[in-house]
């Protein structure tokens, strides 16, 4: 008797995401990484942000805020951002724990005051709560999906990134 190996699940190819693993595993250094993008200003409100070989990314403020709506501002590409990066998490963890995804959505939302933005009283300017409503669709066990949610939330780089206090070094040039 033949036992089939299964090389994909959700999409996902295990067989190079356990090569990742594998070359992390041997040499520990491959795993400290450097990301990187180039944003350029367009004039107002808008700007597009260059990351590697894709498509650049636009970016504006929606009427209300002055701008000219011609793309998602900056705080819902961050949101896009934790979510996508969720999404990432579900499909990795659940491929390699061999849980099958039938349909996954992620809504998110985040709460920000204007008033130290526009200059109007000193404080925190960004986001003072972010939401996240997760719908997973599995045939797995709900015991299984609670596991597999856990792991995303302990995993995941931008989660991680929103929720700790990061350095971040802006300098002029």
């Amino acid at each position: 008797m033949t036992q089939q190996t299964t090389t994909q699940l959700n999409d996902v190819d295990l067989a190079a995401v356990g090569a990742l693993v594998e070359g992390i595993q041997a040499d520990p250094s491959k795993a400290a990484t450097t990301w990187a993008a180039h944003v350029t200003w367009d004039g107002a409100f808008a700007s597009h942000a260059r990351i590697r070989q894709f498509d650049a990314i636009a970016s504006d403020e929606p009427p209300a805020l002055g701008g000219g709506d011609s793309a998602p501002n900056p705080v819902e590409q961050l949101l896009g951002a934790l979510g996508n990066c969720l999404a990432v998490g579900y499909a990795a963890n659940a491929s390699v724990a061999g849980i099958p995804i039938d349909a996954l959505s992620i809504d998110l939302q985040g709460d920000v005051d204007l008033h130290v933005f526009l200059g109007l009283k000193d404080g925190h300017a960004g986001f003072d709560a972010i939401r996240a409503s997760v719908k997973l669709e599995s045939p797995a066990p709900r015991e299984q999906v609670e596991q597999l949610h856990a792991k995303v939330l302990e995993s995941s780089p931008v989660g991680h990134t929103l929720r700790a206090a990061v350095p971040v070094d802006i300098t002029l040039a």
